[in-house]
């Protein structure tokens, strides 16, 4: 199985944690999705290889659709357990790609889309980690001794 195609902790999952657990969440889905990128890039070659790719608007409404409003009580041991937060994983979200044109092949890599997506995606995961950063900062000063 390749790395683009194994599961990677969900990002549905890491959502239940808290409402303002958001910066996680698309801190670890850029990091899936530059996964997803790479590996088209990497397979731009490969014959009948078809591109993936995530949304990211899909992937944080599912995040947000995955708490559930009640939780459900277990009165009998022969009661089936539902998983209401089952987690979703990179394959899930991932979706074959349109190709704007068609390859001899069967390839439906754009590269020059995938290079600049993967751009794109760099730019948006060091947005991310600069705002976890910074709560992390404000986390710390505001629990640390004040000092006169």
């Amino acid at each position: 199985m390749s790395d683009a195609l194994r599961p990677i902790t969900p990002v549905a999952a890491t959502a239940a944690a808290g409402e303002d657990d958001w910066r996680a969440t698309a801190l670890r889905f850029r990091g899936q999705r530059q996964v997803l990128i790479a590996s088209n890039i990497a397979n731009a070659d490969t014959p009948h290889f078809k591109a993936r790719d995530m949304s990211f608007s899909a992937a944080l409404d599912e995040a947000a659709r995955s708490r559930p409003a009640t939780s459900m009580a277990k009165t009998s041991p022969q009661h089936l357990t539902l998983a209401l937060n089952a987690p979703r994983t990179t394959v899930e979200f991932a979706q074959f790609t349109k190709p704007a044109q068609d390859s001899l092949d069967g390839n439906t890599v754009d590269i020059e889309r995938e290079q600049a997506a993967f751009a794109q995606n760099a730019i948006l995961h060091q947005l991310a980690i600069a705002s976890l950063d910074d709560e992390v900062k404000e986390f710390r000063q505001a629990s640390a001794a004040p000092t006169r």
